[in-house]
């Protein structure tokens, strides 16, 4: 696909930055907007509530108080990319039974106004990678935390001297990682030496994917890279609508076969051939409207799940959706509005809002079993309270033993029956953790803001 000139790229990133209440010089102050309150604008005096944002939810008659299938947890030795296969959908996993943290470790430099931490930790060969705010990347010992080894990618050129952003995945003994520097690497994950890097004309805040011999990630100009695993020479490409408006954080393609779906910040879902990118459907999950402003950032942040000839994703624009994987034609959506990764498993899928509500849907039919509102606020908490609890950031869920796992910019990791929606337990993580939890190796592992590696078992 041909490419997008570059002043008009560059015209579209300075836009963002701007819609976002951001500098060009990457003067951020948090990796996701609902914490600020001039994510976009609305009207003067006018305001908008983020709880009128689910105002349709509802959850069905028909469904209240029913049981549904979910599948037995299973054993995972690894978790090789940020969704943890490459469908992103894994059902259950069993991990953490206890529930209690284990250790911590400290991983490298920590989120300020101006880098954090985005990546998603992943796990294979008995080590957990992870990268801090400056893209450094580590591996540590999956049993203790313990460092093994550490590189730092970020380039003697003048042209980036910050730079934040971009994730791993792990194929055939070696760590891929993408950069805010502009580059994708390939490490060896037994002792960290660096294979090849490949330069890219715009950062990289999402994380890779590795198939059948290919890395596959997205820029902040939504187009798709491609390159070849072993030398990482350029493959193909893709280039999606350019969006003036996006949310920081960024997605990681899904892949089933020799078909690819990958999400854009203009709010597209886009199917194409692995191989070669041929363009086989594409989506759009947007629902804007005149009176909620906040629905003018279309977004897919979180990453497209593939699960039983399905695809879900959930847009920032009020709409999450279940698209036939084969044909791109939507079996249903739903008015939510998110920034988080789907998590389907047996009869349902399971999604966290941007208002902290966790909702339990029907796979087939979008039906609702059970909602959840973790930022509900106390009756007597008031003023600024009130308000601290409303703004707080849950993440992307996992379901592990029986629980569903989501973590809180709050700092507190909540474990909630699937089946019901009832919270079961409370952990105090100890710091802001906006990324969402993995787990494998029978150890729940969350990367917190501060740069803290944490196991949970």
């Amino acid at each position: 696909m041909t490419r997008t000139a570059a002043s008009v790229r560059a015209v579209a990133l300075a836009v963002a930055l701007s819609a976002l209440g951001l500098s060009a010089c990457q003067n951020f102050s948090m990796p996701h907007p609902f914490h600020r309150t001039h994510a976009s604008s609305a009207s003067p005096g006018q305001r908008i509530s983020l709880l009128e944002l689910n105002e349709q939810l509802r959850v069905s008659d028909t469904l209240k108080g029913q049981d549904f299938y979910l599948p037995p947890p299973q054993p995972l030795s690894a978790w090789p990319l940020p969704g943890g296969d490459l469908e992103q959908s894994v059902e259950h996993v069993e991990a953490a039974p206890n529930f209690q943290i284990a250790w911590r470790r400290g991983f490298g430099r920590a989120s300020n106004r101006h880098v954090h931490v985005t990546a998603p930790p992943i796990m294979a060969e008995g080590k957990v990678f992870v990268m801090d705010a400056m893209a450094e990347v580590s591996a540590h010992d999956a049993g203790t935390g313990a460092q093994v080894w550490r590189v730092n990618l970020e380039p003697k050129s003048r042209r980036d001297h910050e730079a934040f952003g971009g994730g791993l995945a792990y194929a055939d003994g070696k760590v891929y990682v993408s950069s805010g520097f502009r580059l994708v690497a390939a490490i060896n994950a037994a002792d960290g030496h660096v294979d090849w890097v490949s330069r890219t004309d715009a950062p990289v805040h999402a994380a890779p994917t590795v198939a059948d011999g290919r890395v596959f990630v997205v820029d902040v100009d939504d187009e798709l890279l491609t390159f070849n695993a072993a030398s990482g020479a350029p493959d193909w490409t893709y280039q999606a609508l350019t969006e003036p408006a996006r949310i920081v954080a960024a997605s990681s393609p899904a892949v089933s076969g020799d078909t690819l779906v990958a999400s854009f910040a203009s709010g597209e879902l886009v199917a194409l051939r692995a191989s070669n990118g041929t363009q086989l459907w594409e989506q759009s999950l947007s629902h804007t409207t005149t009176s909620r402003a906040l629905s003018e950032i279309r977004d897919i942040a979180g990453r497209p799940a593939i699960y039983k000839g399905d695809v879900f994703a959930v847009s920032h624009a009020e709409m999450m959706a279940a698209t036939d994987l084969r044909t791109g034609a939507q079996r249903w959506s739903l008015p939510i509005s998110g920034i988080t990764t789907p998590w389907p498993a047996g009869d349902v899928v399971f999604v966290v809002d941007q208002t902290g509500a966790v909702i339990c849907a029907l796979r087939q039919t979008g039906g609702i079993y059970w909602i959840t509102n973790l930022n509900t606020v106390p009756p007597k908490a008031k003023g600024k309270k009130a308000s601290r609890i409303a703004r707080v950031v849950w993440s992307s869920p996992i379901l592990a033993s029986g629980r569903l796992i989501t973590v809180s910019s709050a700092g507190e990791a909540v474990a909630l029956d699937p089946k019901t929606g009832a919270v079961q337990r409370r952990l105090k993580l100890g710091d802001d953790a906006l990324i969402g939890p993995i787990a494998a190796n029978g150890t729940i592992y969350v990367a917190t803001q501060k740069a803290d590696l944490i196991a949970i078992r």
